[in-house]
């Protein structure tokens, strides 16, 4: 019971970090901030590999998101 409630707090740390860093990501995509965008993009990628090394989500899910996230700052870059 212990160690199920110090896990459950460490895996909402961590997905909370990844889900917040892809918020200010298209945040930053939907004011159209190219640089800010690629920052927010760089830190989203790292939090997602490290939840996916951790197991939290799996390497797949971390692959989609980060391509999906990749292929909006491009369309943002691009413009």
């Amino acid at each position: 019971m212990r160690v199920t409630i110090s896990k459950t707090a460490k895996n909402a740390k961590i997905k909370g970090a990844f889900r917040s860093a892809i918020k200010k990501t298209r945040e930053a995509a939907a004011k159209w901030s190219a640089e800010e965008a690629k920052d927010w993009l760089k830190k989203s990628a790292q939090a997602l590999d490290k939840a996916a090394q951790k197991k939290i989500i799996s390497k797949n899910t971390a692959g989609r998101k980060k391509s999906r996230l990749n292929k909006l700052v491009k369309a943002i870059v691009k413009k």
